[in-house]
């Protein structure tokens, strides 16, 4: 996550150094990939790229909104469910606990359906 975000802090630099032009292509492409992740939201500067965090990167996995949307009751148990195959997103089994969540993928995550927790959530209710 480190590396990611040196990635974008580093572009979000050197388009200081380009023509006018060329600078406000990239910034304009680099803005509307984080406001798409969620990363930041649509009303932030550009210079804000620059202030954020790997802890602001972190919230996108998809092991952290799992636990946060409650579907595990610890982070440990989010990672287990999504590594065992009992999560998807937009009805696609994702297994990788680092996947970073698009801010419109967000409400699309659940229980697979072939997953034994669908039942076990349903009993419960």
């Amino acid at each position: 996550m480190r590396t990611i975000l040196g990635n974008w802090r580093r572009i979000a630099r050197q388009s200081r150094r380009l023509s006018k032009e060329r600078a406000a292509e990239v910034q304009d492409t680099l803005s509307k990939k984080l406001i798409k992740l969620g990363v930041i939201g649509p009303e932030a500067r550009f210079e804000d790229v620059l202030s954020l965090t790997v802890e602001d990167l972190l919230k996108r996995r998809l092991q952290s909104i799992v636990f946060e949307k409650g579907f595990a009751k610890t982070i440990y148990q989010a990672r287990q469910f999504i590594v065992h195959g009992h999560i998807q997103v937009l009805g696609k089994k994702i297994d990788a606990p680092s996947y970073i969540v698009k801010k419109e993928e967000e409400d699309f995550i659940g229980y697979a359906p072939s997953s034994p927790l669908t039942t076990v959530k349903e009993k419960s209710k």
